[in-house]
C-alpha cells in the first residue's frame, strides 16, 4: 500500500516541515509515503484544485481510497485509526489518500468523493501544524499495527 498525503500550500510555509519529513521518512519503513502539496489562494481555488487532483489521480489509482480530515468527521482514538489503516491493507488498497484542506476547509464536492471523513479533534487547528499531527498519527498508527514500542 502507498501513501499520498494532500495538502493546501507549500511545503515550505511551515516551519515545523523538517519534524513533518522525519516522521514521513519512518512512515517510509512500512510504506511508500509522499506529499502532495496543491498551492491555492482562494476557497474557491483551494478546492478545484483539490477536486481536479482527485479527478485525476485517485481514478488513475484503482483500489484507492480516500480519507478526509475535517472537522464534521469520526473523531478516532489512535487503535481505532491503526484499525482504519490496517483494514486498507487488508482490502488490498492500493492508494490511501488524506486530504488535508487549506484555512477554507474542504468543499461538500471534495467531502462527497471520500470514502470516509475523520476529526483529529473537537479542537481547531491551522492547516499547516494538522500536517504534523496527522504524520505523527501514521507513523503511531504502523506501530501500533507492528505491536512495537512506540504507541504505550
Amino acid at each position: 500500500m502507498k501513501i499520498v498525503i494532500i495538502a493546501i500550500g507549500k511545503e515550505k510555509d511551515f516551519s515545523g516541515q523538517d519534524i513533518v519529513r522525519e516522521y514521513t521518512d519512518r512512515i517510509s519503513h512500512y510504506c511508500a509515503c509522499e506529499w502532495k502539496y496543491l498551492s491555492a489562494i482562494d476557497q474557491k481555488g483551494e478546492n478545484a484544485r483539490l477536486e481536479e487532483f482527485l479527478n485525476k489521480d485517485s481514478k488513475e489509482s484503482s483500489g484507492s481510497y480516500i480519507i478526509a480530515l475535517d472537522e464534521a468527521g469520526k473523531e478516532r482514538d489512535s487503535r481505532a485509526f491503526a484499525d482504519r489503516i490496517q483494514s486498507c491493507m487488508n482490502e488490498s488498497v492500493r492508494t490511501l489518500f488524506f486530504i488535508i484542506g487549506g484555512s477554507y476547509g474542504l468543499s461538500d464536492a471534495v467531502k462527497s468523493r471520500a470514502n470516509m471523513a475523520i476529526a483529529l479533534s473537537k479542537l481547531t487547528f491551522p492547516h499547516q501544524l494538522v500536517r504534523l499531527i496527522l504524520a505523527e498519527q501514521l507513523y503511531r498508527a504502523f506501530t501500533i499495527i507492528r505491536g512495537e514500542k512506540y504507541h504505550h
